[in-house]
């Protein structure tokens, strides 16, 4: 299995690590790059934004090369129970999504497009059988377990993560690295639960195609992923995520991709309360702003490359808690997590007066 988990990574890495260049030349051929418009922008200079499909490659041929191998040495069965299917569903579904998304950072196309190539992605996943079979509330002994119910939900999941990723690509690599810290954790998660193998394979080569694309996005970016990278991960992540706890149910199980992903999730989550309120209007939804952390980080004083940090640090915080949990319990993780809070606490100050002389 660590054989495997080797291969799946480095592969990854290595795929995506030598066409990113190549993207980058193809965004500037296709006129495929940010240009600095508005205050909400960070960078300075014109940017390309086709990373993303350096990502997608090194994801896909990856793990594509790994269930052919794991096949031919009858270690992996796709055929039993139609699994086959969910596979080429979520496949079909990438394809769906990056031909929106390529749109997108190209022409340019109006959100509720891209949301609804966004749906019709998460429906074709859905369609081809890979839902999530039960959810957990409080107690294992609780259950959901409506068939339509859980459709309508794992659609909704899988949008939801695909824009919490989407959202938070606003800084030279804080998107990649979050995303990196994510899928890291959930490989830990599954390998530490016994999850599905094919769970394991795609968190690890999602992990290794992060890597090599992050020397390039990290600050000072070279290129930027664009909606076909951050789309991508998203909609991989919440796929992986549904694919890990397939065949376990307990609290911490379900909770886990919640708190590994908790950091985009909670940053979603209050961009669409705070528009709506602001506005007045669901409309607002669709409004980019100014108002996201790394936004607020930026206005404090900070550095992009401190405030990635930062957002990296509360990212591996909460993916470290989950995994915990699950390892030593409950109680251990608090622990861990209010120790982390009280270090943190204690410096704080330090480190604000420094940067007040430092600006001052």
């Amino acid at each position: 299995m660590w054989g495997d988990i080797a291969i799946t990574f480095l592969l990854a890495f290595i795929t995506t690590y030598v066409f990113t260049p190549y993207t980058v030349r193809l965004a500037r051929k296709v006129k495929a790059v940010d240009i600095p418009k508005d205050k909400r922008k960070v960078h300075k200079k014109i940017m390309p934004r086709l990373g993303g499909i350096a990502i997608v490659l090194g994801f896909l041929i990856s793990a594509i090369y790994l269930i052919i191998v794991m096949i031919i040495e009858k270690n992996l069965d796709i055929f039993t129970d139609g699994y086959y299917l969910k596979l080429l569903g979520f496949f079909s579904g990438i394809i769906v999504l990056e031909i929106f998304c390529y749109f997108d950072d190209t022409k340019g196309i109006r959100p509720s497009v891209k949301l609804f190539g966004q749906l019709i992605s998460a429906i074709i996943v859905v369609a081809s059988g890979l839902t999530m079979d039960k959810i957990v509330i409080v107690k294992a002994q609780t259950i959901i377990s409506n068939e339509w119910f859980l459709r309508i939900f794992t659609v909704v999941w899988i949008v939801g993560i695909t824009n919490a990723i989407n959202l938070i690509d606003g800084l030279d690599g804080l998107s990649t690295g979050v995303s990196l810290i994510s899928s890291i954790c959930l490989m830990i998660i599954f390998i530490l639960n016994s999850s599905p193998v094919i769970s394991i394979i795609f968190a690890t080569a999602l992990a290794g195609s992060l890597l090599g694309f992050l020397p390039f996005n990290f600050n000072p970016a070279r290129t930027f992923m664009g909606d076909t990278g951050s789309n991508f991960i998203g909609f991989t992540l919440a796929v992986i995520s549904i694919l890990g706890v397939a065949k376990t149910y307990t609290a911490i199980i379900i909770v886990a991709p919640l708190l590994v992903l908790a950091l985009p999730i909670f940053d979603t989550s209050f961009a669409i309360t705070r528009r709506i309120i602001k506005e007045k209007s669901l409309k607002a939804v669709f409004k980019a702003d100014r108002g996201h952390l790394h936004h607020k980080l930026i206005d404090r004083g900070y550095t992009q490359k401190q405030a990635v940090f930062i957002l990296y640090g509360i990212s591996a915080t909460f993916g470290l808690f989950a995994i915990i949990w699950l390892e030593s319990g409950i109680w251990k993780a608090l622990s861990f997590a209010l120790l982390v809070i009280a270090i943190v606490a204690i410096g704080y100050k330090d480190i604000f007066k420094v940067k007040e002389k430092k600006h001052g």
